[in-house]
């Protein structure tokens, strides 16, 4: 395989933070209120620790071997069959994955924007534009993410801020109507998506330039810190204005930027925050389909991963348009089953892996 280039820790902190936060913080206000509604900030911060452990876990095996993949961390450890065998749930989970990114911006432009046009020409268009990204490179990607990260975070700051004068404070309480049970349940899919996907930069890391690579736990922990308070930021906002309504209205800072109203000077900005979640989908997605097409290459032992960009991207494209037909069945996904396939495919072979390094290391 091709040598890649590498970036600098704070630009592989950027993308993180793109990646965790870029379709999270529109998704994520809805469903959490759904479950644990005025508790729904609650269940973010048990969901966020857990992001926090794992990602401890995946800079542990930074730190033992800044050089390796997960994948070449687990050959190391297992050996290149099993390892072989390990990833392999692995790798099509990330398939699926990067294939229901792009449904979810179909069903956003389906009920919002495009109602008449078909679903699959947003897949393609967008599938087009996502694997062009992901072919460019790593450094690209991270000059990109920089300016676009800094867009979509201003944006939803001046919906939230020209929504303020809507704010109702009493929709906060009760935290826990209806007891702990739902707030776990709540924190449930929080875990799922976004804090259990972390685990795929565990495949490139490495891809920070070896003198900064004591920065980079820093710089990470910061990105985590920053995606904690920009997603508690979103769900506040929109218990604070739409109370209640908050679990029943899917894309609710969308919704807020409906209720913006100036002197007839300033309304109807609901493009905006669009803007926001379609770059944020679009560039979590081309994360994605970058890491997705660098393990594929590195599991088969290829050498030019550039030329299994367009390939890869289109199995993705016809994944989105013959499995997540209705919407009903992509939130069951999202919401149910989701967190369990991450639990099974992302978590367990981290922690395999890391455990090994523990053993070994206290064997030593």
């Amino acid at each position: 395989m091709s040598q890649p280039s590498t970036i600098s820790s704070a630009q592989m902190a950027t993308l993180f933070l793109f990646f965790m936060t870029g379709s999270s913080i529109v998704l994520i206000p809805a469903p959490l209120a759904h479950s644990a509604g005025a508790g729904a900030w609650l269940s973010l911060v048990l969901a966020w620790s857990m992001g926090a452990v794992y990602l401890y876990c995946i800079l542990y095996l930074y730190r033992k071997n800044p050089d390796l993949s997960l994948l070449a961390n687990c050959r190391l450890v297992f050996g290149k069959s099993p390892a072989n065998m390990m990833m392999l749930p692995f790798i099509l989970v990330m398939f699926w994955n990067v294939a229901g990114i792009v449904s979810e911006i179909g069903l956003f432009f389906k009920s919002t924007m495009l109602k008449e046009t078909p679903t699959s020409v947003v897949h393609a268009l967008m599938f087009l534009m996502i694997a062009l990204t992901a072919r460019a490179g790593i450094v690209v990607i991270a000059r990109m993410s920089a300016l676009l990260l800094a867009l979509m975070i201003f944006f939803i700051f001046l919906v939230l801020i020209l929504v303020s004068n809507l704010f109702q404070p009493e929709f906060l309480l009760p935290i826990l109507p209806h007891g702990i049970g739902p707030l776990l349940q709540s924190a449930y899919i929080a875990y799922g998506f976004p804090y259990s996907e972390l685990i795929v930069f565990a495949f490139i890391l490495q891809l920070v330039r070896r003198e900064e690579y004591r920065k980079l736990s820093k710089h990470l922990y910061i990105a985590l810190a920053v995606n904690g308070l920009l997603l508690l930021i979103s769900i506040l906002g929109s218990l604070l204005v739409l109370g209640p309504l908050t679990g029943d209205l899917k894309y609710s800072l969308f919704q807020l930027a409906r209720l913006i109203f100036i002197r007839e000077f300033i309304e109807r900005i609901e493009s905006v925050i669009g803007f926001s979640l379609i770059v944020g989908f679009y560039f979590k997605a081309s994360i994605l389909l970058f890491i997705l097409v660098r393990t594929v290459v590195e599991w088969l032992n290829l050498r030019e991963e550039r030329l299994f960009t367009l390939p890869i991207a289109f199995i993705c494209l016809l994944l989105s348009i013959t499995t997540y037909t209705k919407e009903s069945s992509l939130n069951e996904m999202v919401n149910v089953i989701w967190p369990l396939l991450n639990n099974l495919c992302y978590v367990l072979p981290m922690l395999l892996v890391a455990a090994a390094m523990v053993f070994r290391k206290a064997a030593d």
